[in-house]
């Protein structure tokens, strides 16, 4: 990331970081300074509703000639696919790191390898598991709704007093960053949307609920990463946003 033209103004150019580094989609350069990442974050789940909505799009449409399953299968495939897999290398590589039972330094020095060991190919695998047969159950829409919650774990996990586990990196470039004022109202925004959404289709209770079960899904993972490795990390935020779509699915699908 680099430099931008000074005249654009900082939510613009959050926004742009934000779709550049959560998204496969290229929007240039962005300016990287402390009022872009904090916007950045912020509208994260904005992002979540694009990536959604293509996800969702692809799931509903594969539905009209293929069976649910499948059809749920092509849409997370999508999304694994428009968000360059990171969100799921992420988890792959905190499982490997959290799993090895090291110190923190060691732990983070798993994290950094190339190579998958057994506890990222199982959280893959289970992960994966629950993200497609709850989006077969819970329909398109609680797709859209789980791929927003996904990025408000990702908002929470960057506010104020949480710290980084790296002096490098993205979780260095971002800890701290969002207010956690800006976080509340993006959340409570999130949560009428997802209320009206669930009123609309007659299962209010799983648009609500749903997306609670996921941020508190990602709380607990990120309260045990953080006390094991010291902070967040572009992989702790990667499992964030994994842990909390597939929790979202779940309840949302036990409610529909």
């Amino acid at each position: 990331m680099t430099t931008s033209s000074s005249g654009e103004r900082p939510v613009a150019e959050g926004l742009r970081l934000a779709v550049g580094t959560l998204t496969v989609w290229p929007v240039g350069t962005a300016r990287v300074d402390q009022g872009t990442t904090s916007w950045a974050m912020t509208l994260a789940p904005l992002v979540g509703v694009a990536l959604g909505v293509v996800a969702a799009g692809v799931m509903a449409l594969a539905g009209l000639v293929v069976g649910g399953l499948l059809a749920a299968v092509l849409g997370v495939g999508v999304l694994a696919v428009l968000t360059r897999g990171l969100h799921l290398d992420g988890l792959a590589d905190l499982a490997d790191g959290l799993g090895s039972g090291r110190a923190a330094p060691e732990a983070l020095e798993i994290m950094k390898r190339s190579d998958i060991g057994p506890f990222g190919v199982m959280a893959l695998v289970f992960t994966l598991l629950v993200q497609v047969a709850a989006a077969s159950e819970a329909g398109a829409v609680a797709l859209v709704v789980a791929c927003v919650t996904g990025r408000l774990a990702v908002t929470w996990a960057c506010v104020a007093g949480v710290p980084a586990a790296r002096p490098e990196g993205l979780g260095a470039m971002v800890a701290g960053s969002v207010r956690r004022s800006d976080a509340i109202i993006v959340t409570a925004a999130a949560g009428v949307v997802a209320l009206l959404t669930g009123v609309a289709t007659g299962v209010p209770l799983a648009y609500v609920l749903g997306p609670a079960a996921g941020l508190g899904a990602a709380w607990l993972l990120q309260t045990h990463a953080v006390r094991r490795l010291g902070g967040i990390t572009g992989d702790v935020l990667g499992a964030l946003v994994e842990t909390a779509t597939a929790a979202a699915l779940l309840v949302s699908a036990m409610l529909i």
